[in-house]
């Protein structure tokens, strides 16, 4: 008898108390946003709904030849997307550009003037960005008194569309104003570079949810590790021994700042575990984007023409996923509700769309070893003023894995540099004819 109550029971839950189980399922429903796992699931469900339509209709024009039998008002827009001109180069031939030549561009105080710009325009960019990253992933909005909790913004694939938009228009402007080289590569082949930036680039919000800034930014700055191993593994690369210890320098930092750190703010195992997961993720995704990148500029494009096909596509992506979760109107909603979140999204769009013109810029002038040693630089302050804003405790021993992460980074920078003066002084001199 107690065993066919037991079974019956439900039956009347169902039967007599609908609304309860409604209201549960309702609870079921909503609570699904809090758990990271499926969130990135749903954001690529949304994604593969613009991918696998677009990859079928990519197969049919290639597989019809409609390069050759195609014609009507569509055909230009259908060539550029789908075919291109297929004409790789490594040469801007369209655009004069003059080669970067430190003796020939002018007196050194320009020059000098020159980097103090670069340098001062990355630093206020990033340093922004990174502060502002925080504030808006980690701090709730809204709260009055100190007894109120204030809400919370949790999407982080909005925040990902507001910088793609912007800089998607300042790359267009850019290339309106500017002349640029004659653009071969077919559009839809910046969509694979374009999937895994807005990937990353969530991991990157996401991570912080689970993870201090701190851990992240070292996290970030130990990536040649990875690359490392996997270019040993997959390709079979031989390094340089100071690889090999400025490698080992670098986890023995990050392990020192890692065991060091007090677990206080993130006691649970599962939460910390997430963290290296997503951090893992935005790592993998982050060297597929430079790789397909290195491999797309073996078309004819400029910096700004890649930036803009990038973006475009994750406008496309993000707006598109946005539109079918029904959360493009709820973050605009909260953007609404809270002046303060609106004012600090789109000031972090600002800051990431004139980082990337910086970022060209710089190199461009001085080459990539000075780029570096001021993105270096910046992680290095990016942590101290995260640690005095938002009070991250470091203690000593992890403050001296955060000095023995970025002095073998610059050891990294300047052997590199001396490896490659080697390489020319060895060159044979122009013959003069």
């Amino acid at each position: 008898m107690p065993s066919f109550s037991w079974r019956v029971c439900p039956a009347f839950v169902l039967l007599l108390m609908p609304s309860l189980v409604a209201a549960e399922e309702s609870s079921l429903l909503d609570g699904w946003h809090d758990v990271w796992i499926l969130r990135f699931l749903v954001n690529v469900l949304g994604y593969s709904t613009i991918i696998i339509p677009g990859y079928f209709l990519i197969s049919y024009f290639k597989r019809t030849n409609y390069l050759e039998t195609g014609n009507g008002f569509c055909f230009p827009l259908i060539k550029t997307c789908v075919f291109g001109s297929e004409a790789k180069t490594g040469l801007l031939d369209d655009v004069s550009l003059a080669p970067r030549n430190e003796g020939e561009s002018g007196s050194s105080v320009r020059q000098v003037v020159k980097l103090i710009f670069c340098a001062a325009g990355l630093q206020v960019s990033y340093l922004t960005w990174g502060v502002l990253q925080e504030r808006v992933m980690t701090r709730s909005y809204g709260a009055t008194t100190p007894e109120d909790e204030g809400e919370k913004f949790k999407d982080s694939q909005f925040l990902v569309f507001m910088n793609r938009i912007l800089a998607l228009t300042v790359s267009g402007l850019w290339c309106l104003l500017f002349k640029q080289p004659r653009h071969g590569a077919p559009m839809y082949k910046y969509s694979f570079a374009s999937l895994s930036n807005i990937m990353s680039s969530w991991c990157q919000y996401e991570a912080l949810k689970y993870i201090s800034f701190p851990t992240q930014v070292l996290a970030k700055a130990s990536k040649v590790i990875p690359v490392m191993l996997m270019g040993k593994l997959v390709s079979h690369k031989s390094y340089e021994y100071w690889e090999y210890f400025t490698a080992v320098l670098i986890s023995m930092g990050v392990s020192m700042f890692l065991l060091s750190s007090t677990p206080s703010k993130h006691p649970s195992t599962v939460t910390t575990f997430s963290g290296v997961v997503i951090l893992v993720g935005y790592i993998v995704f982050d060297s597929f984007t430079s790789n397909w990148q290195d491999n797309l500029f073996k078309y004819k494009m400029s910096a700004v023409q890649m930036m803009f096909g990038v973006n475009l596509f994750s406008c496309l992506f993000t707006v598109g996923s946005l539109l079918e979760q029904g959360a493009f109107f709820d973050s605009v909603a909260f953007m609404t509700r809270h002046s303060e979140f609106a004012f600090h999204a789109v000031l972090l769009s600002v800051c990431s769309a004139c980082g990337q013109l910086f970022i060209f810029y710089t190199i461009n002038q001085f080459g990539a070893a000075v780029f570096t040693i001021i993105m270096t630089l910046r992680q290095a302050i990016a942590i101290l003023l995260s640690c005095f804003l938002y009070g991250h405790a470091v203690t000593i021993v992890g403050g001296f894995g955060i000095a023995v992460v970025f002095l073998a980074l610059f050891l990294r920078v300047y052997a590199r540099s001396r490896m490659k003066s080697g390489r020319r002084s060895t060159l044979p001199p122009p013959q003069k004819v």
